[in-house]
């Protein structure tokens, strides 16, 4: 990347414009994206990923790791490490043979806790967590001294062995660093290095019985592996004069940390802590629920990785918090797909259509463009019978002024197919319509009158003899309010779930051509939106999730603001 692009730049980028350019690092980019194992990775990671691994291949040379920060054995599992490995590539980056893990450090780590004890930088505390908190003080006022705070470098040394050794109970004594109890920043208030825990860690199993805490973990992962921009979100700013404190007191290899703002969404929660409950507690059908805002549940709702690089690319990278509308995301959704995705007819709630001046037992394949947007997808075949269906929204017996399409009397189009007329309504018991008899016009043969007659609707069917049955699944907002987290008093976030996030349909009819329709195709059902088909498809049964509807209200909105 040229200097000279720096006008059009983020400020991070900028900033390793600046540095590649001035030589800082001696021309290195490398960077890392560093999730912790504990849980699926959603929508704002993916700003994270796609801006680590967009700047190092931006820039010439440049390379970016992938890191987990597996310093927690309780929370961390072998599933999300699979998970956040699918997700990256699916998304469609590569680390190469750079795939690293803080576990691969334990043993640095420990040694550079044991130099910041000689040092007389560090001591082994007997408070406990409770009495820890207590000594910290508040914002308001400066913490106090722990009682161990001066203990001999020698005693620290013994101790710290001994935590090692397995020879202390969980929680009994830390390793915290020696800094500044009356600092004005929390974090600098001695912050506790290690802890006792007696728990099996997924890479190395019993080996050790004490675990670093993230601030002293993160910033010797990115010095170990000479990163030389580590991007954070803004919440680690005031960790910021921490990450530098260990690094210049162990006069090691020290990287730039920079923060910038974290994704957060309308109609959606960001926290894994949060989307961790909706699955315990059952509220959603596991990680993967087209609902939730996880990668992989976006992926199988039909997302494309290029729809959510666009996304991140389009949003772009502030400094300060803000909430992004949901409708910027799906509309970056609706352009890729409306580019990539075949069309196909399907019906999702039928209503039987009888031609009734149509040669009983004959057949049509009808002409059908797969995709407007791409002349070389090409065209196929659609079978036209007697009997076909139709939506039942496309029918009424006793229509308003403005509704254009069937109605007793009215002439509509059949896309790719004939002019139609409906001349009668069956009805059932109850007097509800189940079926129409209709005639059509042999003259309209691909959805034109010789006469040069016009009507006002066109009509997506399929053929009742050759139709796939299908479910279709109708996915709508997880939350119904812009804010899930903004609850009454005695509520929590999952008082604003939406009832009507998912209804299932299961006499749904596709046209014929989706019977070989695989695990998370995608396609636009013509009339009625974007859809994917769900891996719990089977070979006797079709199940489509509805990714997207077909209205595109940012559009509209960016339209109205003249842009």
């Amino acid at each position: 990347m040229s200097s000279n692009d720096n006008a059009s730049l983020d400020f991070i980028r900028t900033i390793v414009a600046e540095d590649c350019k001035s030589n800082k690092w001696d021309g290195r980019v490398i960077t890392r994206f560093p999730p912790e194992p504990n849980g699926y990775l959603h929508i704002g990671h993916a700003k994270s990923i796609c801006l680590n691994f967009g700047i190092a291949a931006e820039f010439e040379g440049g390379q970016c790791n992938l890191r987990f920060d597996d310093t927690n054995p309780i929370k961390e599992e072998e599933e999300y490490i699979k998970s956040i490995i699918a997700d990256v590539c699916w998304l469609g980056w590569d680390w190469q043979d750079r795939l690293y893990y803080a576990s691969d450090y334990f043993e640095r780590m420990y040694q550079y806790a044991v130099q910041l004890i000689k040092a007389g930088r560090a001591y082994v505390c007997d408070l406990d967590a409770e009495a820890t908190r207590e000594y910290r003080g508040t914002l308001t006022t400066p913490g106090k001294d722990s009682p161990y705070r001066n203990r001999s470098i020698e005693a620290n040394l013994d101790l710290f062995e001994r935590m090692k050794a397995d020879e202390f109970s969980d929680g009994s004594r830390t390793l915290r660093a020696k800094i500044d109890m009356t600092h004005p920043n929390l974090n600098m208030r001695d912050p506790v290095i290690y802890r006792i825990l007696h728990a099996d860690h997924p890479r190395t199993g019993n080996k050790w019985c004490i675990y670093p805490m993230y601030d002293w973990a993160h910033g010797l992962e990115d010095s170990i592996e000479r990163i030389t921009h580590s991007i954070c979100t803004l919440e680690f700013e005031n960790h910021r004069p921490l990450y530098d404190w260990f690094l210049d007191e162990l006069g090691i290899y020290h990287p730039q940390q920079i923060e910038f703002a974290r994704l957060n969404l309308t109609y959606t929660v960001m926290s894994k802590r949060k989307l961790l409950q909706l699955v315990e507690r059952g509220l959603v059908n596991g990680w993967d629920d087209p609902r939730m805002p996880t990668i992989s549940g976006l992926r199988r709702r039909g997302y494309s990785p290029v729809a959510i690089r666009n996304f991140c690319r389009r949003i772009g990278v502030n400094k300060f918090n803000s909430t992004v509308d949901v409708a910027i995301l799906e509309h970056c959704l609706r352009e890729d797909l409306n580019k990539t995705s075949l069309r196909v007819m399907a019906v999702l709630r039928p209503l039987k259509v009888v031609i009734t001046n149509y040669p009983q037992g004959q057949t049509e394949e009808m002409d059908a463009v797969n995709n407007p947007e791409d002349p070389a997808a090409g065209s196929r075949k659609v079978p036209f019978s007697r009997e076909l269906y139709i939506e039942q929204d496309d029918f009424m017996e006793d229509p308003p002024r403005k509704f254009f399409r069937l109605a007793p009397g009215r002439e509509v189009r059949l896309r790719y197919a004939y002019f139609i007329t409906c001349t009668d309504v069956v009805k059932d018991e109850n007097g509800n319509v189940i079926e129409l008899r209709c005639t059509y016009d042999p003259a309209t043969r691909g959805g034109d009158s010789p006469d040069g007659r016009k009507v006002k609707a066109t009509l997506h069917w399929v053929s009742a003899e050759h139709a796939l049955k299908a479910e279709v699944r109708l996915y709508d907002h997880l939350f119904s309010v812009e804010n899930p987290e903004r609850t009454e008093e005695g509520n929590d976030f999952t008082s604003n779930l939406n009832p009507n996030s998912l209804e299932t349909l299961s006499c749904c009819y596709a046209e014929p051509s989706l019977k070989d329709a695989t695990s998370l195709n995608r396609y636009q059902f013509e009339r009625l939106g974007y859809f994917c088909v769900d891996p719990d498809s089977s070979d006797g049964q079709l199940i489509f999730n509805r990714t997207v509807t077909l209205r595109d209200p940012w559009k509209k909105i960016q339209k109205q603001k003249g842009r």
